[in-house]
């Protein structure tokens, strides 16, 4: 099955996750479907582009390359984007965001109270989602402990969102102080994508633990990169204007690494802390970063997650030309093309 059938198939796992309702209570699933792309301002039906649905296909290709059957883990794979995008509706209250992907965010149009009940309702619709695996054959107790395992996924990622809050304006974290943050809030759900796909595919502990630790690397490299695309990628790769990350102040892993280290760091805080930065001071944080080696570090560390996932995945050795070795190149493949992007 190809990249898009598995999108279309993800997509309508999620669509029947949603329940036929009354109409004086359709409004609060269809502000949830506004979220995920699929009405417009209006509520009327619409189509966007959904994203990648990186962490969804993950769960498919786990679940094969583990040796199970991808169909059978569709509700999985529905229940993890849900919960993904209900960490981005809660995500843009919390960041007082006014606008994702190109349009207004679900709060900024119905407002703070509503747009924090649309998000719990999405988050017990990744519930039920993987509540529907039983109907596909996957064993009672396999899907108790998918649903223990995603619990425990969801609360790391709470954990993850904390740090990252309180960390907010505190120039003194450290990088180590920093990568815990990621690994929880960004890394963990890439983690258990993996874990819980070979999960429903019913494999040892062995293969789940490996699984997890390739998505979890994969998660720390992906972020670091992105840090690294913040400030010095090319806006035709990126999207964004050059230095991105600078104008913004945003506190990402280079600019973590020059306040422990750089020799001017008391000059690269005070621009931080004096508001919205103008050309020549993003051009002097740039100096800094480049003087202490921040862009190197950051290579060498998104390198050295880079090499664990790959060595994590190669553990996996399936017969050749059998579904889960196909899989394992899928995964090969995905996990190039999102943590390759700097080079």
């Amino acid at each position: 099955m190809t990249t898009s059938d598995n999108r279309l198939n993800i997509q309508a796992a999620m669509r029947a996750t949603f329940p036929e309702v009354e109409a004086r209570i359709a409004p609060f699933y269809h502000m949830q479907e506004y979220h995920l792309g699929w009405r417009d301002q209006h509520l009327a039906p619409a189509e966007s582009d959904p994203g990648k649905l990186i962490r969804p296909l993950l769960v498919l290709l786990a679940c094969q390359a583990a040796g199970g059957d991808a169909q059978q883990a569709l509700p999985l794979a529905a229940g993890i984007q849900l919960l993904h995008d209900f960490t981005l509706i809660h995500d843009d209250i919390e960041d007082d965001s006014a606008t994702r992907r190109g349009r207004p965010t679900l709060w900024s149009l119905w407002g703070l109270a509503q747009g924090i009940n649309a998000g719990d309702g999405m988050f017990v619709l990744a519930h039920l989602a993987i509540h529907r695996l039983h109907a596909l054959g996957v064993p009672p107790e396999r899907t108790l402990t998918v649903l223990r395992r995603f619990d425990e996924t969801i609360l790391r990622v709470c954990e993850g969102q904390f740090l990252d809050i309180s960390f907010e304006g505190d120039l003194s974290i450290t990088p180590e102080d920093y990568l815990t943050m990621i690994e929880r809030k960004t890394s963990v759900l890439i983690a258990g994508a993996c874990e819980l796909g070979a999960i429903v595919a019913g494999a040892s502990e062995t293969t789940v633990n490996t699984l997890a630790t390739f998505g979890l690397k994969v998660g720390l490299a992906f972020q670091i990169e992105d840090d690294i695309l913040g400030i010095w990628g090319e806006p035709e790769v990126t999207g964004k204007p050059r230095a991105a990350d600078l104008y913004r102040r945003k506190v990402s892993l280079p600019i973590v690494y020059a306040l422990a280290h750089a020799a001017e760091r008391e000059t690269l805080a005070q621009i931080y802390r004096a508001g919205e930065p103008d050309a020549a001071a993003v051009q002097r944080c740039l100096a800094i970063l480049d003087a202490v080696g921040a862009r190197d570090y950051c290579a060498k560390v998104a390198q050295t997650h880079h090499s664990a996932a790959f060595a994590a995945l190669a553990q996996l050795t399936p017969p050749a030309g059998t579904p889960a070795a196909t899989a394992v190149q899928h995964l090969h493949a995905l996990a190039s093309s999102l943590i390759g992007r700097n080079t």
